[in-house]
């Protein structure tokens, strides 16, 4: 009798030991099942849409009036959607841009004009095309360090170099062409880089489609706003009145489509453009210049 209890204690006792000794096996199957979730969502991550991606960032910058960031090799520019306008390299801050060019009185297409330019017609592009590139970069320093980075973005067209300042808000109040204090900062800052230049200066005010109440359009309200523009930089930070000119555009130049509240946003604007005095067929490759061929 007990000597047959004592083998059913030993066989439980080698069972409950064996159980133990196999607990491990859990632990190990749950920390690989993580693993394996976390190695699914790294791939799933790593096959983002890219043009989806970029659609989102560039929607969610211009929501929030945030400078949008393009990462430059070597200190090239690249072009935007639109091939007549070229990135700035020293600062790669960009407005995207649906604008015709070709319609819009501002040139033509120039995405052919390098194939039959002459090399000295080219260097002569690069000149005025790094000039532009070091006075947008002297600018962008000088706002960053009074703590305005980001306010204002930066192209080159066949006009010149454009500073597009969003209006939403920061420059003015809605439907007012009153400067706010923190437009006032922002053109008192720009303003002493462009005194010495030789280039005259032109202020175009844009609006978007939506109807305002104060003004009797929007052609009205986008020429006060470019009015206001000019008025500080001549009576407050002392340009010339001779070298510079204001223009308003209604609805009429948007960058982006009206049917968004980012296209709304972005469209609602004042560009102030340093105007090249280069020939027109010198202009007209300056927005193409990062693509050029070297020599």
């Amino acid at each position: 009798m007990s000597s047959g209890g004592g083998k059913k204690k030993g066989k439980k006792q080698l069972e409950e030991e064996h159980e133990d000794s196999e607990r491990w096996l859990v632990s190990y199957a749950d920390m690989m099942t993580v693993l394996v979730a976390l190695f699914i969502v790294l791939y799933a991550i790593s096959q983002v849409d890219e043009v989806k991606y970029d659609q989102l960032r560039q929607s969610l910058a211009a929501g929030f009036n945030a400078p949008q960031v393009s990462i430059l090799s070597d200190g090239a520019g690249v072009l935007t959607d639109n091939p007549t306008e070229a990135v700035v390299p020293a600062v790669d801050k960009i407005i995207p841009s649906t604008v015709d060019e070709s319609t819009s009185g501002d040139g033509g297409d120039s995405t052919g004009a390098g194939d039959a330019a002459s090399p000295a017609d080219i260097a002569a592009a690069r000149v005025e095309y790094q000039s532009f590139a070091e006075l947008a970069e002297k600018i962008d320093t000088a706002l960053a360090a009074g703590g305005m980075e980001g306010v204002v973005q930066f192209r080159i067209d066949e006009r010149g170099l454009v500073i597009g300042m969003i209006t939403d808000e920061v420059f003015f109040a809605s439907e007012s062409a009153v400067l706010t204090p923190t437009s006032q900062a922002v053109v008192d800052t720009m303003t002493p880089f462009m005194l010495p230049l030789p280039n005259e200066i032109s202020i175009e005010g844009h609006a978007d489609s939506v109807p305002t109440a104060r003004y009797a359009s929007n052609w009205e309200l986008s020429s006060d706003r470019a009015t206001q523009v000019l008025r500080r930089m001549v009576e407050a930070d002392g340009m010339p009145p001779t070298r510079i000119s204001a223009v308003g555009y209604g609805d009429s130049r948007p960058l982006q489509p009206n049917e968004t509240a980012e296209g709304l946003t972005a469209n609602r604007r004042v560009d102030l453009v340093v105007l090249s005095d280069q020939p027109e067929r010198i202009r007209a490759l300056l927005p193409i210049v990062p693509t050029l061929p070297e020599g």
